[in-house]
């Protein structure tokens, strides 16, 4: 497996992960608050596995 595809796996696991604190912490808003950003977080950092990829500087 390339460290690509582990890397995303992981990034995917985080959001599972992430959605789950999100069910989990309904009715208490500082959890959900923090679930919520935590897995916007975790999209943030997908972001570079989809984005076509060209020369960076």
């Amino acid at each position: 497996m390339k460290n690509k595809n582990i890397n995303l796996l992981g990034w995917l696991l985080f959001i599972v992960s992430a959605i789950g604190f999100t069910i989990s912490s309904i009715g208490s808003f500082w959890a959900m608050f923090g679930s919520v950003f935590f897995f916007v977080a975790c999209l943030v950092f997908l972001i570079p596995f989809f984005r076509k990829e060209s020369d960076e500087e």
